[in-house]
């Protein structure tokens, strides 16, 4: 299978690449995740989407892209830069907003608030190897938990292939979770949660 060949690539999503190859931002979900991204979200109507990490908004376009008209995405970022790339290319799309803050403090503050989503792709430090027991309460029942990078990766400091692998093992050892784990793309794992999980079932 050529999995690129019939790949329908978002409008914009080359002109956000060419900026972010001009400033050489390294830190951009390859077309696979994306394709993979848009089609979650289009699974989930009516749907709320978070995203951890905007970067320059490549990946938020694709979810954007699967999205219906009912549906609203969050995404965050602590690089004003960046997000003012994805901002300038996205901002007419009502469904989408940036906010940008340290992606830590943005999960506490949507677990005292009580939100809750139907996807969640955590593509930055918080929400993966930091706050992930935060991060899995605001996932949904039936929700999908996304993260991508976990196949070695030319920018990983040394000793990071340590933080994923611990992870992996946490995420297969949730009993609330079905986990696949994906040796595709950069690397993908996808979990969704069992419907009727308990409280007590996310701390055992």
């Amino acid at each position: 299978m050529i999995e690129l060949k019939y790949l329908k690539v978002p409008d914009g999503i080359q002109n956000l690449l060419a900026i972010t190859n001009e400033i050489k931002f390294s830190m951009v979900s390859e077309p696979l995740v994306g394709s993979l991204l848009r089609t979650l979200a289009t699974s989930k109507p009516s749907g709320q989407f978070l995203e951890l990490g905007t970067g320059t908004g490549v990946s938020t376009a694709w979810i954007l892209s699967g999205m219906d008209l009912q549906s609203s995405l969050l995404t965050i970022d602590n690089d004003q830069a960046v997000v003012a790339i994805a901002k300038a290319h996205l901002k007419g799309d009502s469904r989408v907003t940036f906010k940008v803050s340290d992606a830590g403090d943005c999960i506490n503050q949507l677990n005292q608030d009580g939100k809750q989503f139907d996807l969640i792709f955590a593509d930055t430090w918080a929400g993966k190897y930091t706050h992930f027991e935060q991060t899995m309460q605001l996932l949904k029942p039936g929700g999908f938990y996304v993260i991508d990078d976990m196949l070695p990766q030319p920018n990983w400091l040394e000793g990071h292939e340590l933080k994923v692998a611990a992870l992996i093992g946490e995420l297969a050892q949730r009993r609330e979770l079905s986990v696949t784990k994906m040796h595709w793309a950069s690397g993908v794992v996808v979990a969704t949660k069992h419907y009727g999980s308990s409280s007590a079932e996310l701390r055992n």
